[in-house]
């Protein structure tokens, strides 16, 4: 072991304290915002939930700006990546177009929407907040359909397939938005399955 390696262990485990508490903070909010709300997330409140002490979360975020920053680059890119993951080993026809219904769906209905919904609403009133917002939303919009498209049509045999995708993401997004205020999960699973056989005919899928 050579001595400069030796000087830079001491530091190691505060570096990786610091992380697990940056960490702890970010997830901390994102369970705010989805449970409890737009109001529940300021630094010293989430400081509390995350047993974090006050000092050590302004520390990480001065600001509650810089938290909110901080954690829509979190939801948004958890979200992306989510999107742009095409579903793989499934069958051609019925089963592929009900995963990709199906996954849109849980895209929407996850933890990490129903936090962005709250910051959505908040950047309604808020300039400096939709300018932040609305480049990650852009982002996020064109990976999930660009994954809901590959899902549904993988071999680019149907023109419609473009739509039928952006109408699959806007019932999802509209499913979500049910889901925020009870559990919704018994007529989401109606309406999924019966989108699921529109888009079958649409596109005259096979079902056998």
């Amino acid at each position: 072991m050579t001595a400069g390696t030796r000087a830079s262990n001491p530091r190691e485990p505060q570096q990786e304290r610091s992380r697990l508490t940056r960490e702890r903070l970010v997830s901390s909010t994102i369970e705010a915002l989805a449970h409890d709300g737009w109001a529940a997330a300021t630094v010293a409140a989430v400081a509390e939930r995350a047993g974090v002490s006050r000092g050590a979360a302004q520390h990480h975020f001065p600001t509650r700006e810089t938290l909110i920053s901080a954690v829509l680059e979190q939801i948004f890119d958890e979200m992306t990546a989510n999107a742009s993951t095409t579903p793989a080993d499934i069958s051609d026809g019925v089963e592929r177009v009900a995963a990709a219904v199906d996954r849109a769906v849980a895209i929407y209905t996850g933890t990490e929407f129903k936090a962005a919904l709250q910051v959505w609403a908040a950047a309604a009133s808020d300039p400096g907040l939709r300018e932040l917002i609305l480049p990650m939303e852009d982002k996020f919009a064109r990976a999930a359909h660009q994954m809901t498209v590959a899902a549904i049509d993988p071999e680019g045999r149907y023109p419609q397939a473009h739509s039928i995708a952006q109408v699959t993401l806007d019932l999802a997004r509209g499913l979500g938005l049910a889901d925020t205020l009870s559990d919704d999960s018994k007529r989401r699973a109606q309406v999924v399955a019966t989108w699921t056989e529109l888009i079958t005919a649409a596109l005259n899928i096979d079902r056998a």
